[in-house]
């Protein structure tokens, strides 16, 4: 029989469910994901780094852990809400169950919950703090207790309320690298699954020397705040050198590797507390090297021209969001995972609305045309959504070869 564990919302609401993973207590900021499947990428993001992540779709586990399927070397999650979890998965590639997984990364889990009423509150409320209570350790003991008293209960939910995601950039840098492979192995295992570069107007590219001819020769480097191994991958599969530093590098070191290109990486957290890393990428803007920014990239590169951001109620978070390309009319479906957005009326001279998410128009893309650069909200790298806007990797060779 498995314990009982509790989600303890800040506006204290309490769901009842079962223990799964690791045992223990743990706060973080409670969100959701849409996601049908891609649970492991879900899991391994950095930008998930100090969040309880609720999964909608009700089935999680059923093709178990595939390791070749990790953004990063390890779980950033802070704690994961399903509400049916599958003990029994099969798949040709399945190394083994994800609960077993979990225990090992230490994340804890609650299951059984309605999971369609947790994600109707933090829809209408917007993103609240929780905490997971889980196991029979005294800790948890005394929260459970404390619940039944009505001062205590109030200092408990002050308590969560006043969690907040600390240090967030510099706690996950680099911990895709430990899972990075060659070139040559990036493309074959790729094209073993389809998951090969992709042109705007659809076609697959399977031949390796096709793809990867325009960046042939060229350098990019890739800092790292928090960055998916799929962004490393999708440069490789065009032919260019990826150099990856630490989000504590500073524009003179990115510089002195003499790149021919940029690329701003995701990561978690509020991008206004990265102020040193903005000055840095202003530094860059003005030497004028080619720059590509993804979901948090994104975001610092607009602070860095002038812009302004936001939090969002409840962020966009799975691999069905739609976003429109303003140039063509185009509608993409894409993969995102942020709580904050681009403000569109704060976008500064030389600087032109390129995507925006047909649901509520908020900014998916901007590109620059005072300087050779521009970014995209939402994750054209994505394995586990649509191939539909991995030609932006194409469109940042380009930039590259045309500057």
């Amino acid at each position: 029989m498995k314990n009982t564990a509790y989600l303890i919302l800040a506006n204290g609401r309490i769901f009842e469910g079962t223990a799964f993973g690791a045992e223990g207590v743990i706060t973080g900021e409670t969100v959701f994901t849409t996601g049908m499947n891609g649970y492991l990428e879900t899991l391994t993001d950095p930008s998930y780094f100090g969040q309880i992540v609720t999964q909608t779709f009700p089935l999680i586990g059923n093709y178990g852990v595939i390791e070749k399927d990790f953004e990063s070397d390890r779980c950033h999650v802070r704690g994961y809400i399903l509400r049916d979890l599958c003990d029994e998965p099969s798949n040709f590639r399945c190394g083994g169950k994800l609960e077993d997984w979990l225990k090992k990364q230490n994340v804890i889990g609650l299951a059984g919950i309605d999971t369609r009423a947790l994600t109707k509150i933090l829809r209408e409320s917007g993103v609240m703090n929780g905490m997971i209570v889980s196991g029979e350790g005294e800790e948890a003991k005394s929260i459970l207790a404390s619940l039944k008293d009505e001062g205590k209960k109030s200092e408990l939910l002050e308590k969560i309320k006043s969690y907040k995601i600390e240090k967030a950039v510099e706690s996950v840098t680099g911990s895709a690298s430990a899972i990075e492979e060659d070139a040559a192995t990036v493309f074959a295992e790729s094209a073993e699954y389809r998951f090969v570069p992709v042109k705007n107007d659809g076609t697959k590219i399977y031949d390796q020397a096709e793809a990867m001819k325009d960046g042939n020769g060229r350098k990019v480097v890739l800092w790292d705040f928090g960055a998916k191994a799929n962004i490393r991958r999708e440069l490789l599969k065009r032919g260019l050198e990826v150099e990856t530093v630490s989000a504590l590098a500073t524009a003179e070191e990115i510089l002195r590797r003499n790149p021919d290109g940029v690329m701003l990486s995701n990561g978690p957290g509020d991008p206004k507390e990265n102020t040193r890393i903005i000055s840095e990428i202003q530094k860059l803007v003005a030497k004028k090297v080619p720059i590509f920014g993804i979901c948090l990239g994104h975001q610092l590169l607009a602070l860095a021209m002038g812009a302004d951001t936001e939090k969002l109620k409840y962020g966009h978070r799975g691999p069905n969001q739609p976003v429109k390309q303003l140039s063509t009319g185009r509608v993409y479906i894409s993969t995102q995972n942020h709580g904050y957005a681009v403000k569109n009326d704060t976008l500064p001279a030389g600087a032109e609305l390129s995507f925006i998410n047909t649901n509520d128009n908020t900014c998916e893309g901007v590109r620059y045309t005072s300087t050779p650069a521009f970014s995209v909200q939402f994750h054209p790298e994505a394995c586990a959504g649509p191939l539909d806007t991995s030609f932006l990797f194409d469109d940042f060779v380009k930039l590259i070869n045309e500057a």
